[in-house]
């Protein structure tokens, strides 16, 4: 036989991207995969910059998925609890769907009673995002961006929101987020991730 003397592969960041399936509309929804060198990997969609996977090293080495989300696209449609997504232009509820800005009253979808709730009938959750992937440093980044037109769910100005999830070397997942817009406005921007830590079937154990 051979004697080989070239070391093990060097464990590098990596990202995948592949299709998720399509919105009721015709949409084509992609998912991106970003996995660290200690093998820590995260599954983020294009659709409403969905966290649909998180899996870390638990305490003894084995993988778990510690989110919680759906196999398919269609659920996340028409069930989801806002499970691992994106929220804007404003996070919770606002009384009655209007806000008083520079002495002028805004209307919003009311989609939570008489509330507005989480952006509306479709908030940052719900729309395709424009992603771009790379990796620096031996970290992975996903760079997501949207524009909101100005009177979109009835918020004034156009707004440009860039969402940016960084997959570090030391086993955390950053979700950085930047917003421009031309006119005065609101803004709650965050992210909805349902987390059991436990791998049990709830968290009523936690």
């Amino acid at each position: 036989g051979f004697l080989s003397c070239t070391a093990p592969p060097k464990k590098t960041a990596q990202i995948n991207k592949k299709a998720f399936g399509t919105t009721q509309n015709g949409e084509t929804v992609d998912q991106y995969t970003l996995i660290n060198q200690s093998g820590m990997e995260v599954k983020i969609l294009t659709y409403g910059g969905i966290i649909t996977n998180l899996y870390i090293p638990n305490a003894t080495g084995k993988r778990t998925d510690v989110v919680l989300g759906f196999d398919e696209l269609k659920l996340y449609e028409s069930s989801s609890p806002y499970f691992g997504a994106l929220i804007g232009r404003y996070g919770n509820r606002i009384a009655g769907g209007k806000f008083n800005l520079e002495g002028k009253e805004y209307t919003l979808v009311q989609n939570n009673g008489t509330n507005h709730l989480h952006g509306g009938t479709k908030g940052f959750d719900k729309v395709i995002w424009e992603a771009s992937a790379h990796i620096e440093n031996e970290e992975a980044f996903l760079e997501l961006t949207y524009l909101s037109k100005d009177q979109e769910e009835g918020y004034p100005g156009n707004l440009a929101v860039e969402v940016t999830y960084v997959l570090t070397q030391n086993n955390s997942l950053e979700v950085r987020y930047k917003a421009q817009t031309d006119k005065t406005t609101v803004l709650n921007l965050t992210q909805h991730t349902y987390f059991n830590l436990s791998n049990d079937a709830d968290i009523l154990n936690h």
